[in-house]
């Protein structure tokens, strides 16, 4: 059985991906599943992360997000059977490779996947559901009548924030990074209150803004990443929002969830964010599968995003499956930053 692995270089230089042999213990463990893999869906691997958790090795497996069937369940598995359809993350420490025909995980990190929901489908958008509702929920305490800000809400993580916030009764504004991407968020429906393009420079955002919220701000912001005043403009980078307009564009009271690691904050920034009475979060999507203190609140997280996908609340834009012989370079156009996703069909 092969699976799909990086091998990290001492350098700086790109992680190399390859295939691998691999096998499975011919006994499961108490709490195991055996799964046949149907979907797996590639994330870029953060291998700073990984070390930073004390995770090293030669070669470290690929692909986490998983959607498959039960083949075999171990002997204290309660939640489980033989033929039932599942679908989960994989844990950051796992030996497995999702991209294995054939994987053993914990059932704890498993929930059952709605019949009508393809393994496609769920593999490709499960982890920016997750991360959507840990933005929105978790870090920022979403509630009708809030106002949200989210930054490229055609991203597919983006998407998945701007749906569940209308259905929670949010309005939401959102920025476009294209003239395709504008057009798009226009024809959403639910609607959002207003797109802002961004994509001919930034200084509209505030001043729109504060017209849809009658000069109060938002009460949420939700970025894609953020421009440090001192960095290069790259091309991308450009479309990324300055730290400065995020906590101007902030109510009083006001919540940033930001995907930046290395954010910096400077004095007059801070001074800022305490007038506003304003708090920041930072969203590690990791932090579920990484400690298991809040195991049973991450099932129950997991379980309603695939419902609400099964029900079309959430409905993700779908991502094309290439083949499992196309996967090393789709996850080197990946790790690249060229693609955000790919999805594998196996």
């Amino acid at each position: 059985m092969k699976g799909l692995f990086c091998r990290a270089g001492a350098s700086d230089a790109q992680p190399k991906f390859v295939i691998q042999e691999t096998t499975l213990p011919d006994v499961l463990g108490s709490h195991q599943v055996r799964v046949q893999v149907k979907a797996c869906g590639l994330s870029p691997l953060d291998l700073k992360l990984l070390a930073d958790v004390g995770i090293q090795r030669d070669l470290i497996p690929v692909g986490r997000e998983v959607a498959g069937v039960v083949l075999q369940v171990g002997p204290k598995v309660s939640f489980f059977q033989p033929e039932d359809e599942v679908v989960g993350v994989l844990p950051l420490d796992s030996p497995c490779s999702g991209l294995c025909d054939v994987i053993d995980i914990d059932e704890h990190y498993l929930v059952q996947k709605p019949e009508k929901l393809s393994s496609v489908c769920v593999a490709s958008a499960l982890r920016d559901g997750l991360c959507a509702y840990t933005a929105l929920h978790t870090h920022a305490h979403m509630a009708a009548g809030h106002t949200l800000l989210v930054v490229d809400g055609a991203s597919s993580f983006g998407l998945m924030c701007t749906q569940l916030a209308c259905y929670h009764g949010v309005k939401v504004l959102t920025t476009s990074h294209s003239p395709q991407n504008h057009t798009f968020l226009e024809q959403l429906r639910p609607s959002v209150a207003r797109v802002i393009p961004v994509y001919n420079g930034s200084s509209e955002l505030l001043p729109l803004v504060l017209e849809e919220t009658g000069g109060l701000g938002v009460d949420i912001v939700i970025d894609s990443g953020v421009h440090l005043l001192d960095e290069e403009e790259s091309e991308e980078m450009k479309l990324h929002l300055h730290k400065h307009d995020i906590i101007s564009a902030l109510a009083v009271g006001g919540h940033w969830v930001t995907s930046h690691q290395d954010l910096q904050l400077d004095p007059p920034d801070c001074r800022l964010l305490h007038l506003k009475s304003a708090s920041l979060s930072f969203l590690n999507p990791e932090v579920w599968t990484a400690s298991s203190a809040q195991q049973g609140r991450y099932l129950h997280i997991l379980k309603d995003i695939v419902e609400k996908m099964s029900t079309g609340v959430l409905r993700p834009q779908p991502e094309e499956a290439v083949p499992i012989y196309e996967a090393t370079v789709a996850m080197e156009t990946v790790q690249r930053r060229q693609k955000k996703k790919a999805v594998v069909q196996l």
